[in-house]
């Protein structure tokens, strides 16, 4: 029995062996092999916001609140990456995103005719009469967010203004109190999307 166990193995391991010179050929002629480190995937939790941060002074008055499609969600995004790239900080996106909820629901209108105030276009119904841009910029998110913050760095003290009033300074609307109802929403907003 011990050589019968002795020859099985001595054949297998020379069939190991023979399949290596075989193999050992056909695999000089193969890609090379690189070797590399393995890589660590960590996913570090993205931090959060700062919500006293958001609504410094509390909200004014009942607050309003729509449900949001993909493409006022895609608005919202572009505001909150405008207001990154001009440098200002979360509690500006908020006043920024308020406007728009106020302004046009956080879509991006055309010229609506008859139902538009004067040749109010855009996410913040700004009008190109007005000195705001060309309907092109103006209809565009990233420029007209970039023309609301512009006018909001020039307002002394909006930082520490209650939303309506900051907004108010920037837009003069002939609503001035109704930027406040949507300071909840716009804080949720941003505390959602600043780090995605």
């Amino acid at each position: 029995m011990n050589t019968i166990m002795r020859k099985s193995v001595l054949g297998i391991a020379g069939l190991a062996f023979a399949g290596g010179v075989f193999a050992g050929p056909a695999a000089a002629h193969a890609a090379p092999v690189v070797e590399s480190a393995p890589v660590a995937v960590v996913q570090a939790d993205k931090p959060a916001v700062d919500k006293a941060k958001l609504v410094p002074h509390g909200v004014q008055g009942a607050q309003s609140r729509i449900d949001l499609s993909d493409e006022q969600v895609a608005n919202t995004k572009a505001i909150i990456a405008a207001t990154k790239k001009a440098g200002m900080d979360e509690r500006a996106a908020v006043v920024a995103i308020a406007t728009a909820l106020q302004e046009s629901k956080l879509e991006n209108l055309g010229h609506l005719g008859e139902r538009n105030d004067h040749d109010s276009q855009g996410l913040f119904q700004q009008r190109p009469s007005s000195g705001w841009g060309t309907v092109e910029q103006i209809t565009d998110p990233e420029y007209s967010t970039m023309a609301f913050l512009k006018g909001l760095k020039q307002v002394d003290g909006w930082q520490d203004m209650p939303l309506t009033k900051a907004a108010q300074t920037v837009q003069v609307s002939a609503y001035p109190d109704h930027y406040a109802q949507w300071e909840r929403q716009a804080a949720d907003l941003v505390a959602e999307h600043w780090n995605s």
